[in-house]
């Protein structure tokens, strides 16, 4: 009857385990609410919120998109979600529904699902089994898919059919839901405790019986399909095609990863985090933007974020050394 009470007694609480999966993110999302409330109250009035969240909802998806790849740890940052994201939007524009007429949902949205499986299907082979370092592997396809959009899409075209373009406002939920569903999903597999295994500690997975390499090639596979889903979301957004927006999602995408909680090294966090501490960096966007200050100075933001979230994940990596100790 002790060992029962005992056992009960060491099992963690929710509030232990927001703090393992997000550290101090949902504090400070809570300050740079209620800032830019107060800041700019109109914007940020009810009637708002709808307009608000199809704003954020590509940065909120290219950051769930980088998650799995980090998750699995070795320096799993996959840098090509940006161009990916920007990938799918030329093709679904300009080649599928502009030159082939092609503009329903079930054909677009599969299409959008196979070409992050695809390119990411190709990040994880480089990364896991041919043992490339990922950032790279991924850099690699950076460039190539930089290049292509560039050559398929020279200037911004097109336009987009009425069901798209639904989800730029309040709808956006719905792909960031999908989202969610497919990550829950994964949770519920032996998948997902390899993962985060391998993430931690790849060599004590692989003593365990656990396929590394076909563990972090799956990882890659999913942050793919995310990020093709993040791109319906950036097309909805935009309304058209434009080769130069989706890169410089990438290194925002990193910051707010590890602004929430995720740590950089694996294994830790998820993709709740990820999203908080997106939208976090949507807020301090709206602050800074509220100011007039230059791209130049919002760089300067971007890089500070980066560095106070690895900052951070060191101070929560130390206190829950210490909260094992006692």
């Amino acid at each position: 009857m002790t060992a029962v009470t005992d056992s009960t007694a060491r099992r963690p609480g929710i509030v232990w385990l927001m703090w393992r999966r997000t550290g101090f993110a949902p504090l400070l999302l809570l300050v740079l609410l209620v800032l830019n409330v107060v800041l700019n109250p109109v914007r940020f009035a009810p009637g708002n919120w709808g307009t608000l969240i199809g704003l954020a909802a590509p940065l909120i998806g290219a950051a769930l998109a980088s998650t799995p790849a980090i998750l699995g740890g070795r320096g799993g940052i996959d840098v090509s979600v940006g161009p990916l994201m920007g990938f799918v939007n030329a093709i679904v524009v300009k080649v599928m529904i502009t030159e082939l007429g092609m503009s329903s949902p079930f054909v677009i949205v599969p299409a959008a699902l196979l070409i992050g499986a695809a390119v990411g299907a190709v990040n994880g082979f480089l990364a896991a089994y041919v043992r490339i370092q990922p950032i790279v592997a991924t850099l690699g396809t950076y460039l190539v898919l930089v290049g292509v959009t560039l050559t398929i899409l020279p200037s911004p075209m097109g336009s987009v059919p009425a069901w798209l373009k639904l989800f730029s406002g309040s709808l956006s939920i719905v792909p960031l839901a999908a989202i969610f569903l497919i990550w829950w999903g994964i949770r519920r597999l032996p998948y997902y405790d390899h993962l985060m295994a391998t993430g931690s500690d790849d060599r004590a997975a692989y003593t365990a019986g656990v396929d590394v390499p076909l563990v972090r090639f799956l990882s890659y596979v999913v942050t793919g399909v995310f990020a093709g889903i993040a791109g319906l979301m950036l097309t909805a957004l935009i309304g058209s095609a434009d080769g130069n927006i989706a890169p410089t999602y990438t290194l925002i995408a990193i910051s707010a990863v590890a602004l929430g909680g995720v740590s950089l090294a694996g294994g830790r966090g998820g993709l709740l985090g990820a999203a908080i501490g997106a939208i976090c960096i949507f807020l301090i966007q709206s602050v800074l933007t509220l100011f007039n200050v230059s791209t130049f100075v919002l760089q300067i933001a971007y890089g500070a974020i980066l560095v106070i979230a690895i900052c951070l994940t060191a101070i929560q990596d130390r206190i829950e050394k210490r909260a094992r100790q006692r």
